[in-house]
């Protein structure tokens, strides 16, 4: 994921909401979260934007939770099966899972930060064999056959795709369609 400001994938990260706890009063942005106070209290709880949320924990106004897309549960469930889990589901806006958690990472100490990297690159690592196989399987099967039901757990592992998974699948679908050409169009000239 780019950290260019043009960059649609950097701006679909960022297009999530951290809950934060305020360690302070602090007047008159009561609105922020979508509050219907004058004021934010101390010990209160907002859904800040992460364009916001650099801001406001960084001057130490307030704590964030991690989020639960990398909490304990999901991160057992990870931890359990890869490929059980729908990454999409668990963060909106075009599913960007990685880039969320990459975006995470940047807030996050040292220690945390080292601790989810590990969860996205075991995940990114224990669903990577499973993306490509899944993407030359369709490719071979063609444009008839891509639309047959496969299984159950293919069709859901697919459907759960994170946007980087996606962009993966649809390279890897695309490259083995292309070796299939040129295997036939070198055996054709051998004859």
């Amino acid at each position: 994921m780019d950290d260019d400001y043009f960059s649609i994938d950097a701006i679909l990260a960022e297009n999530q909401k951290f809950q934060c706890t305020f360690k302070q009063e602090i007047p008159d942005m009561g609105h922020l979260g979508g509050g219907s106070e004058r004021d934010i209290r101390a010990q209160s709880k907002r859904q800040i934007p992460i364009w916001l949320a650099y801001t406001i924990i960084y001057s130490d106004w307030a704590d964030f939770d991690i989020p639960t897309a990398f909490g304990l549960k999901v991160r057992n469930a990870l931890k359990a099966e890869t490929r059980s889990v729908r990454l999409s589901n668990l963060v909106g806006a075009g599913g960007s899972w990685y880039g969320f958690g990459k975006t995470t990472m940047d807030i996050l100490n040292d220690e945390q930060a080292k601790v989810l990297s590990e969860m996205l690159t075991t995940t990114f690592k224990g669903r990577l064999i499973e993306v490509i196989d899944q993407a030359q399987h369709f490719a071979a099967l063609g444009p008839v056959g891509a639309s047959g039901n496969t299984g159950d757990f293919s069709q859901a592992f697919r459907e759960g795709l994170d946007a980087t998974e996606r962009d993966l699948f649809t390279l890897a679908q695309e490259s083995s369609k292309r070796m299939r050409r040129w295997h036939e169009e070198t055996e054709r000239s051998k004859r």
